[in-house]
């Protein structure tokens, strides 16, 4: 049989599970090193569903295939799954793909999924929800290799250093820190898989992942020494002496196995972003001290250099964005002919011009009326809408620089918009704004801060289902952690919102079928200075950070206090100010155009 098609891939693989006496067959969005975002070769569950989001996972089962999504993605699977066979299950009430296998299979079942998509963690929730059926899982093959003959190599991008004059801590300090912690954990030895704390620790970068300056590695810490394992061939000069300066060694990728099969003692890593694959040599004499890589916690709070480099950064994508504004609305106003697609390549034209710029930090969102109500909508030469007629188009997209990482959501009217409409961009902006008010006890778990911004949604009984704000690198993936601002996320002993940290400001409303509305900041937390020490402890201010207008031709000023009114004033103000040097001719005239008072 062909696999040309999710239905004949599904069926393949079905009869690969009969073969090898598997009920069962989980296909996360994982790779080796838990990534949110992973390359071609580990896009196993895009291989075999069709879909193209980017968290999901997939069940395939003898008489059922299940994809199982959250909110952000479910408009998008409906219209992505039709054919296939596949049935959407919907994330967020209560029940996961785990539930499902644990009901549904017969006892004794076998259930199959490769080990390098699966952490230890991950391993140990489905092992505790299967044994009361004695339902056991099998990590020894990876069926999908077999079936997926043209699959992607490993990435084979150069690795290159951050630029020095952006760093503000050299690799042999951050080393010191977490040797430190290492200390404090017992550990002997320190296991990072994860590829975002590798490359801020190395302070080399690379392009492994679309969108993320990251590259394939592992790392190995001991007190005295550490290696680095990767494709060496990927190095350039300028990396080798990063490395050889901080007294890094290099070895194979592959290799990390065997080095960790000579280990003895305590070894420190995080069980959430460790592959049960990596681990497979590893000596029963050794000891797992399972925490959080302390490196995590270090990468989400920027310091003074970094927030001050990450400034500069957003003036330059501010000076960018007001080009982008400026041309598409001059192309739009002239009546040319303009898809979704237009949207990117427009932005990067605009970004890449702009001092120490990358690439873009993500794939550009760029959804017009119904399209944008799918939360991370990506148009695509199959499925996408002209920008014609009356309408909202919402873009929301980034930046790479090697000064910071910039994540910016915007929607602008098409035509005459309508009172409905008005209405719902005016109730996320009045949210946006109680949120980038707010001060907080320092240390508040972050979870907590985002019925905040939701309040004046809830009021109007609306709601949206994705969360409020994730954390953002410093040119570093855009998403990060610790903190996630979400209602719906656990509170655990690293959710507390931290000086330093920088984290995204995007409530939004979608209807579907119909248009979606957010609006998007990036904000820095920031110390209140006071005089004295009070009874009441610390507290931390949000400092917003993203540097463009929003939009007020869809305001409805009556809906606004004067309160609310005085903060976008004084947000414009501050945007005029700070872009105005450094744009010129249509875009100064846009800029000034679209930061007047209300």
């Amino acid at each position: 049989m062909n696999n040309n098609t999710p239905a004949e891939r599904i069926a393949t693989l079905r009869a690969a599970l009969k073969a090898a006496k598997l009920d069962a067959w989980i296909a996360p969005s994982a790779d080796p090193h838990l990534s949110e975002y992973i390359p071609e070769h580990w896009q196993t569950r895009r291989w075999l569903s069709g879909f193209d989001g980017s968290v999901p996972t997939l069940i395939i089962t003898a008489e059922r295939a299940e994809l199982w999504a959250d909110s952000r993605y479910w408009e998008q699977a409906e219209q992505q799954l039709q054919g296939s066979g596949i049935a959407l299950q919907k994330l967020g009430f209560g029940k996961t793909h785990i539930d499902s296998l644990a009901e549904n299979l017969a006892p004794n079942s076998r259930v199959g999924v490769a080990a390098d998509m699966l952490s230890l963690a991950a391993q140990r929730q489905l092992e505790a929800a299967f044994a009361a059926k004695n339902i056991t899982l099998h990590t020894e093959r990876d069926l999908i290799n077999d079936l997926w003959q043209d699959r992607p190599p490993l990435p084979q991008a150069p690795i290159y250093p951050h630029d020095p004059a952006y760093i503000s801590e050299p690799t042999a300090a951050k080393l010191a820190r977490v040797r430190s912690a290492m200390q404090e954990h017992g550990a002997k030895y320190h296991l990072i898989s994860s590829l975002d704390d590798i490359a801020w620790l190395t302070n080399l970068r690379g392009s492994d992942v679309p969108y993320n300056p990251v590259f394939l590695a592992f790392l190995l810490i001991d007190a005295q020494s550490a290696t680095l394992y990767l494709d060496e061939q990927k190095l350039d000069p300028a990396a080798t002496a990063v490395l050889a300066a901080a007294n890094i060694t290099t070895a194979p990728y592959e290799a990390i196995g065997a080095a960790l099969a000579r280990l003895d003692g305590r070894l420190l890593l995080d069980p959430a972003k460790t592959a049960i694959s990596t681990l497979a040599d590893l000596p029963a004499s050794v000891t797992l001290v399972e925490a959080i890589n302390p490196s995590f916690l270090y990468k989400s709070c920027k310091n003074s250099g970094e927030l001050a480099h990450t400034r500069d950064a957003m003036i330059a994508d501010g000076a960018a964005l007001c080009a982008f504004f400026a041309e598409l609305e001059a192309k739009l106003a002239a009546g040319e002919a303009l898809t979704e697609l237009d949207i990117d390549p427009l932005l990067e034209k605009h970004r890449s011009k702009q001092p120490h710029h990358i690439s873009a930090s993500f794939g550009t969102i760029a959804g017009y009326n119904a399209n944008a109500a799918l939360p991370h909508y990506s148009p695509s030469e199959k499925n996408h809408s002209r920008i014609t007629g009356d309408g909202l188009l919402l873009i929301d997209s980034g930046g790479q620089y090697q000064n910071g990482t910039t994540d910016i959501t915007r929607v602008i009217p098409i035509g005459t918009p309508s009172a409905a409409q008005k209405h719902d961009y005016t109730l996320v902006l009045k949210a946006h704004i109680a949120l980038a008010q707010t001060v907080f006890p320092d240390g508040i778990a972050a979870p907590l801060l985002d019925a905040i911004c939701r309040a004046p949604m809830w009021q109007a009984h609306c709601d949206y289902g994705h969360g409020t704000g994730h954390g953002v690198g410093y040119f570093m993936n855009v998403h990060e952690g610790p903190q996630v601002l979400s209602y719906r996320a656990p509170i655990h002993a690293h959710s507390a919102m931290k000086e330093g940290m920088i984290t995204s400001n995007e409530p939004g409303l979608y209807r579907p079928g119909q248009w979606g509305i957010r609006i998007e900041n990036l904000m820095a937390n920031r110390r209140v200075e006071r005089p004295r020490e009070t009874a009441f402890g610390d507290y931390l201010y949000f400092e917003t950070l993203t540097l463009c207008p929003i939009d007020t031709r869809l305001i409805e000023r009556a809906m606004l206090t004067d309160a609310e009114a005085q903060w976008l004033n004084d947000y414009h103000a501050t945007v005029r100010e700070k872009l105005a040097p450094h744009t010129t001719g249509a875009a100064r005239e846009w800029l000034e155009a679209n930061t007047q008072a209300i």
